[in-house]
């Protein structure tokens, strides 16, 4: 008989059925922790038919999120004083209290994962109540350098903090040429130079600011290039910001007169197969996110995911971004603000389209990998 696993409590307000990169980060946290540990997840309503086989889950409800930290907090210290885990993990910073103190109270490990804005908002009662706890963690994992920096800033222990940077699946670069041509003649796009957008429409992504005052100057080189942007204002986040900027964007648009040079295709899960088309068919990824304090870019997913597809990115060298793409290797760094740098390198790649030298990079970024080095990090503690 095969000895009795241990149990594990994860506790976080990012999984599916929500959709971005945080929820399928933690996603694949379940999904490794599984093959060690019984994983219970304390999660939003909807996400227990969602998760890996055999991982059981207490859902709550999303909204309102006072009430949705009180009833995961109720929810997570029952499990944890009934399964008695080896460790509890919070997703992000957001569910790092509750993590605590059922890890106290049921003498378990308390692990956190945190990403750029868990430490870097701006929020005074979360820096107030939220930020100093993380101190108090056995282990703290972080997904960028830059992360850890602001980590370090807010005076968690070094010796406490991992970096483990997200993962990627690696698709198959021989279904290429057929994919890309089942997305061109899906969108009537032709031969026509294509750049690709994908992520939220936030005013920390970019977008309006790239179609205001970098695009016309890409057009101007190559007018009959195309931009195709995957993803819509976020649905249940955290920052109100992003409310109307989908439409900003396409007033820049129409105010520019290149309306006709964008297409929007609306938000995709990560397993539709449009999106790995998009990313096969596509010569550069344009990643404009903004240079914002307390609201920066953590790491940079979509560029690891391009790379992976082959596919080089441009992207301002702001946050932790500059982890995700690799300078002159994977896509180019361009100083934060400098447009015409930006465009440039957009021209460039439009021009003379990469050679799959990206991938090599991406490959570091496995999820396999990422699984190797949290079941190293997990056993050390």
């Amino acid at each position: 008989m095969p000895p009795k696993r241990s149990h594990a409590l994860v506790v976080t307000r990012n999984l599916p059925p929500l959709v971005g990169g945080m929820e399928r980060l933690i996603w694949h946290i379940v999904e490794a922790i599984a093959g060690t540990h019984e994983v219970h997840v304390v999660g939003p309503e909807g996400s227990a038919k969602r998760l890996p086989e055999g991982v059981t889950a207490s859902e709550v409800p999303l909204k309102p999120m006072p009430l949705f930290l009180l009833r995961a907090a109720w929810a997570s210290l029952v499990s944890a004083l009934r399964l008695r885990p080896t460790f509890v993990l919070a997703g992000s910073g957001l569910t790092a209290p509750i993590v605590w103190l059922a890890a106290r109270l049921s003498g378990a490990r308390a692990i956190v994962y945190l990403h750029g804005l868990d430490v870097e908002t701006r929020h005074w009662l979360y820096r107030l109540l939220w930020r100093p706890l993380f101190r108090r963690f056995d282990l703290v994992i972080v997904n960028s350098h830059f992360t850890r920096d602001l980590a370090l800033e807010a005076k968690v222990p070094a010796e406490r903090i991992r970096i483990i940077h997200p993962g990627v699946e690696l698709p198959e670069i021989s279904k290429k040429a057929e994919a890309r041509d089942a997305f061109r003649s899906h969108f009537g796009l032709g031969e026509a130079p294509l750049m690709l957008y994908v992520g939220r429409i936030t005013p920390r992504k970019g977008l309006t600011k790239f179609v205001d005052d970098i695009l016309p100057r890409v057009l101007n080189a190559r007018p009959d290039a195309k931009l195709a942007v995957i993803g819509d204002e976020p649905h249940g986040a955290l920052l109100k910001a992003a409310h109307g900027e989908r439409s900003r964007a396409e007033e820049a648009l129409a105010n520019r007169k290149i309306s006709s040079s964008v297409t929007f295709l609306g938000e995709l899960a990560q397993n539709d197969p449009v999106l790995t088309e998009a990313y096969f068919s596509s010569e550069v990824m344009i990643f404009p996110v903004q240079d914002r304090p307390g609201d920066n870019e953590g790491f940079g997913m979509v560029a690891i995911e391009a790379a992976a597809h082959g596919l080089p990115t441009v992207a301002f060298a702001v946050g932790g971004v500059p982890d995700a793409v690799s300078e002159g290797i994977s896509g180019k760094l361009i100083p934060s603000g400098d447009n015409d740098a930006f465009s440039d390198a957009v021209i460039g790649y439009l021009v003379k389209p990469n050679d799959l030298k990206s991938r090599p990079f991406a490959e570091k970024f496995s999820w396999t990998e990422f699984k190797i080095k949290l079941d190293r990090e997990l056993k050390s503690i």
